[in-house]
């Protein structure tokens, strides 16, 4: 017998036919003699109503009340989840996150978990029930209802697999495991059988929308397993224990699997669209001037990602260049400016046609000349590269953005990560 926590997303939940289909899922495996708790998302859209309900009542809301408005959507699908599953013969019931609980920290609408009872849970599951748990939410000081914020129902199912200390954390979702990049720009590209941690969470920083980063920082922390599984296969589909998708483990696994075997060397070409390039000219070249530019916009909480100075000009200044995420770039240019001054640049210029290039991979660590092919390749075929960033495992690029899909399709056969089954 082995212990699951099932998550199914918004699209997975959206309507009543999609519930009845995840409804049959379960029973699988429950009747396959596995303990099962599941953690829904609301239905696709929901969460954006409920809080654009809250916007129009009031632009200056309650986060508290905004709380208790937003985590309705998640409310719903578990209850009607419980109760497709009772109507197929299988025991359930739902947990509200007040009710295990799962206590949370009193940042409202951005919550983190701090402690999941699972006394009451875990009495359920040995009586044969399978749990159905709304994702997204939990309780604070006060038995104050909490939401983790947007995406937050894939941490809730990590957290609730650690808390449970289940065998590993299935997470249904529209794509079928994550891929060496995009199938819809590479058609080639292949579906991996298994990813570490660390790759995945390089890959979700960068682009990749599969998993949530927080969700798989939580992972890695508490050593949870997570496959990446579809959601919109037939009922009748393979089982999910005979590794239809993704797993995300760690390094250890794959390795004692591989011995003998050479790493990939790169698992993955992500792409970001999302970003925003600014340069401020003729910034003074003296101590702390980085740190003027810097300093007032992480006060404002905008990340900031790749960073380039050039060489300083012969009049003692020189340009500093660096990308934030295009959703902030208004937010950016309003900081920047209100400290002019005191920075004392001359210019700010900003491009919002660029695009993040990124390879990752847990074998670059011992190979040489990743870097060196990125840049050969992207260069044999005209295309500039305007920023540079460099983790242990993952090398990124900044280019023009109509370049994107040509990039990411000739790094993808640079690095041999072209499926040989599949028509050009």
């Amino acid at each position: 017998m082995s212990r699951i926590v099932m998550k199914f997303g918004g699209t997975s939940m959206a309507g009543i036919e999609r519930i009845r289909s995840v409804a049959l899922r379960v029973k699988r495996e429950v009747e396959a003699g596995n303990q099962v708790a599941v953690v829904v998302s609301a239905m696709a859209g929901e969460t954006d109503r409920l809080v654009n309900f809250c916007r129009e009542a009031s632009s200056l809301y309650d986060p508290r009340e905004y709380d208790v408005v937003v985590s309705a959507g998640e409310q719903i699908t578990s209850g009607l989840l419980a109760i497709a599953l009772q109507a197929v013969g299988v025991q359930a019931r739902s947990w509200l996150g007040w009710q295990l609980p799962i206590r949370t920290s009193d940042g409202h609408a951005s919550a983190r978990i701090g402690d999941i009872d699972t006394t009451a849970l875990n009495e359920s599951l040995a009586r044969g029930e399978v749990a159905v748990i709304p994702g997204f939410q939990g309780v604070a000081t006060g038995e104050r209802v909490t939401t983790l914020g947007r995406g937050g129902s894939d941490t809730s199912a990590v957290a609730m697999a650690a808390a449970m200390k289940a065998d590993r954390c299935d997470i249904y979702t529209d794509v079928d495991g994550v891929y060496t990049t995009d199938p819809r720009i590479v058609p080639r590209a292949r579906k991996l059988k298994r990813v570490t941690y660390e790759e995945m969470l390089e890959l979700a920083s960068v682009g990749a929308k599969v998993l949530q980063t927080r969700s798989v920082g939580l992972a890695m922390k508490e050593q949870v397993r997570i496959q990446v599984l579809s959601s919109f296969t037939d009922v009748d589909a393979p089982m999910a224990d005979t590794l239809p998708g993704t797993m995300i483990v760690g390094e250890q696994e794959i390795d004692l699997e591989e011995i003998g075997v050479e790493r990939q060397l790169i698992t993955g070409i992500a792409h970001d669209k999302n970003e925003a390039k600014i340069t401020l000219t003729s910034v003074p070249d003296k101590p702390g001037s980085v740190g003027a530019i810097f300093t007032p916009l992480a006060d404002a909480n905008i990340n900031v990602d790749m960073i380039v100075q050039n060489v300083a000009h012969s009049t003692g200044s020189t340009d500093v260049t660096f990308t934030v995420p295009a959703a902030d770039l208004a937010r950016s240019l309003e900081v920047l400016g209100n400290a002019k001054t005191t920075i004392g640049y001359a210019e700010l210029v900003h491009d919002t046609r660029v695009a993040k290039i990124s390879v990752v991979g847990v074998g670059m660590r011992s190979h040489a000349g990743v870097a060196a092919t990125m840049f050969e390749t992207l260069g044999g075929r005209g295309i500039n590269i305007q920023a540079i960033t460099t983790s242990e495992i993952k090398v990124s690029v900044l280019i023009e953005e109509d370049y994107t899909e040509l990039a990411v399709r000739v790094l993808h056969t640079a690095y041999g990560l072209d499926a040989e089954d599949v028509p050009a």
